[in-house]
């Protein structure tokens, strides 16, 4: 007898729930399967705290925080020894801080560093822990706890866990410090060692294109550079999204408009999560002005399908389709879209300024 669809799925769920590992798709920024799995395994047995964690980490990368908090508290009272579990409240909370804009920010991201500091000490083998330990011990005053020495440790911990993604944390924080001679060489040994990692690709070259190296290096090298290592790195990651946006993001920055266009459009088809790719069309079009018609047809899909997560969501959306409809002189549909970005996040600044701009 053939069972219909929805009694496989059922009768799937319990062998799903036992051999039930989200860590992969996580990592990998695959947040959409990520919150998929968690939700079909909660079904199955909603007391599952690593699902609960997996579930509130895959919303934090969508941004939907409160929904975030909520699923990563499930999980903390249900396992509060359990790693995923407070790297999963860490997280949303530190996201939670950033979008807040305001003083009390500063009591959700110390408590987010306590929640990232005791996931990896119940799990050293936690990656996703450790690089955002290590992130917010560098950008975090000292009033909570930060500073280069302590983030370098990170790195260091995480080398002997995944020595690709070590080398980029310590890659990434000397970039941050303003140390392009010293941080250059992690990411050289970095893609050496995984040169279709999508996560390094963007972390090596969002480093190359940040204003401390554009200070270090001057602005006519570095675009030289973005524009070299942008070319480099294409053919080994030309269906990965993530890295496709870094790819854009570096021409965009050496003022190859229509060359980061044309890469995004011509690898779209096959990319791993076509949704970010078509933002990147969007974003492309709002900063150089090209194709705008297209850019804002790419965008108008984006905002009716499901949207990766690690993107900025569809309030990026909205507002990205702000600002070429803005100008397209369409000035009463840019408020619109406008006010469509506030709505997801009142405080959103970028819709404040398209909104000055569209009186």
């Amino acid at each position: 007898m053939r069972l219909p669809p929805s009694l496989v799925l059922i009768c799937a769920l319990p062998a799903l729930a036992a051999g039930y590992q989200p860590r992969a798709d996580l990592e990998a920024g695959r947040y959409l399967k990520a919150l998929g799995d968690a939700e079909n395994v909660l079904r199955a047995t909603p007391g599952s705290a690593l699902a609960w964690a997996a579930k509130a980490q895959a919303l934090t990368a969508l941004l939907r925080l409160p929904e975030a908090v909520a699923a990563a508290d499930r999980a903390v009272a249900l396992q509060p020894g359990l790693a995923d579990a407070r790297l999963a409240r860490g997280l949303a909370l530190g996201a939670t801080a950033v979008q807040m804009r305001n003083l009390g920010s500063l009591s959700k991201a110390s408590a987010s560093m306590d929640d990232l500091r005791a996931a990896v000490q119940a799990d050293p083998t936690l990656v996703t822990a450790w690089m955002s330990l290590g992130v917010s011990y560098q950008i975090l005053p000292g009033v909570l706890g930060g500073s280069t020495a302590k983030a370098l440790d990170c790195a260091r911990s995480l080398k002997q866990v995944s020595a690709p993604r070590g080398e980029v944390l310590q890659g990434t924080i000397l970039a941050m410090d303003g140390r392009w001679a010293e941080a250059e060489p992690c990411f050289r040994r970095a893609l050496a060692l995984a040169p279709d990692d999508p996560e390094v690709v963007y972390a090596y070259l969002d480093a190359l294109g940040s204003r401390e190296t554009t200070r270090a290096l001057g602005r006519a090298e570095t675009q030289r550079r973005q524009a070299q290592e942008a070319r480099r790195l294409l053919p080994a990651v030309r269906n990965r999204a993530r890295a496709l946006e870094a790819v854009c993001d570096a021409l965009l920055d050496a003022d190859l408009g229509e060359e980061a266009w044309r890469v995004a459009r011509e690898h779209l088809d096959g990319a791993d999560a076509p949704s970010l790719v078509r933002l990147q069309l969007g974003k492309i079009a709002a900063r150089t002005g090209v194709h705008r018609e297209e850019a804002l047809a790419a965008l108008d899909q984006v905002l009716r399908e499901p949207l990766e997560g690690g993107s900025g969501g569809y309030g990026t959306a909205h507002w990205r389709r702000g600002q070429v409809l803005k100008d397209l002189g369409r000035k009463a549909e840019a408020r619109a879209a406008a006010e469509a970005c506030r709505r997801l996040d009142p405080k959103d600044p970028r819709a404040a300024r398209l909104l000055k701009d569209c009186q």
